[in-house]
């Protein structure tokens, strides 16, 4: 006791007193943002000059009492600016650029709405640190919105212009017409914007989500698109051999309960010469190569509480969110793929992209 006590470093303890301060802080400021988002009040507070919370709640169409309340803890936390003679509140272009709908992918306070949705699950998490298991994807009804609404932004920015490129040769195949198979597609947006960029393709997407497909759909029909198709449909049961020239996977395969069988049948499935495209998130396989990543922490969190604990519920392999590059070479070369090459998009960190071929 005496050796700890002359070893116990102070300064190292303040530090770290200080740091979990701020993460408590930070984490009331994470919840915030979001309710900034859902509210609109960054989008209003972004198109108006300094206002009163009075004159912002109207705007916005909100309560002023909550309004006022929310006011008071984004500009403690220096996200708004406050000019107290005139008890005016006002959102900087540079704060803005970030905040909201027409940052588009650089909105960073939509994912903050990724923090409630999981803390909803928090006590299904801990019991499965007791018992094992997993959380079931019907704990998270508002999943499929959110990712959709997320995953759009990046599809719609880069999808056609940056991220197909990175297969070689795929773009121009896809002019000419090729048959292409979008597996996990969630609410199919990126089927529906391939397809309307592409018109002499077929595109079909396939997840196991009813409510996912139920929004690919219903947009496709929207956009007049007669060339996108989706069905319900467990992708680890992929049976289909030589059906089709081009195979996408964007973030779904860590999901996957079985990711290495997923593989197997996409290989299968693929025409002679055929491309997988598969993007997943950036990361290594090896934690410490980790600790500089801009959302190391947040990237373990969304896995504990969404992406490793949907595959263990349904006594899957639980790969988690940073399975990482080493892994998933590892892995598409079991599938069967030879010729392997990466790449990432300017201003996506985010992710990494897999053009596999057999």
């Amino acid at each position: 006791m005496t050796q700890a006590t002359e070893t116990f470093d102070q300064a190292k303890a303040d530090a770290f007193a200080g740091k979990m301060l701020e993460t408590l802080n930070y984490s009331a400021i994470a919840l915030f943002s979001s309710v900034g988002h859902q509210t609109g009040l960054f989008d209003v507070m972004a198109k108006l000059p300094p206002s009163t919370s009075e004159e912002i709640a109207k705007t916005a169409g909100l309560n002023e009492r909550y309004v006022r309340e929310w006011l008071g803890g984004v500009t403690l936390a220096r996200l708004v600016e406050f000019d107290p003679a005139n008890k005016a509140y006002s959102l900087p272009a540079e704060h803005a650029a970030f905040l909201t709908r027409e940052a588009g992918p650089n909105n960073f306070a939509f994912f903050m709405q990724y923090v409630p949705l999981v803390g909803n699950v928090e006590g299904d998490v801990v019991e499965a640190f007791r018992n094992g298991g997993g959380v079931p994807y019907s704990k998270y009804p508002s999943f499929q919105r959110l990712q959709g609404e997320e995953t759009a932004r990046v599809y719609d920015a880069a999808l056609v212009d940056a991220i197909l490129p990175l297969a070689p040769g795929i773009v121009g195949r896809l002019r000419e017409g090729i048959a292409v198979l979008d597996i996990g597609c969630g609410a199919g947006h990126a089927i529906n914007v391939m397809a309307r960029a592409f018109p002499r393709s077929n595109f079909t997407g396939y997840d196991f989500s009813e409510e996912g497909v139920a929004l690919g759909r219903s947009e496709a029909k929207a956009w007049g698109l007669p060339n996108a198709a989706f069905e319900v449909k467990d992708v680890s049961k992929l049976d289909e051999p030589g059906q089709y020239d081009l195979i996408t996977a964007f973030d779904t395969i860590h999901d996957q309960a079985h990711p290495r069988r997923v593989l197997a049948g996409v290989a299968m499935a693929l025409k002679p010469g055929g491309t997988f495209l598969m993007g997943d998130i950036a990361a290594s396989s090896n934690l410490e190569e980790n600790y500089d990543h801009p959302m190391g922490p947040a990237l373990f969190m969304f896995s504990t509480f969404h992406c490793m604990t949907v595959s263990l519920a349904l006594d899957g392999e639980g790969l988690g969110t940073c399975w990482g590059e080493q892994k998933a070479h590892e892995l598409l070369s079991e599938a069967g793929f030879t010729s392997i090459s990466t790449g990432q998009v300017e201003g996506d960190f985010l992710n990494i992209y897999y053009a596999c071929q057999k």
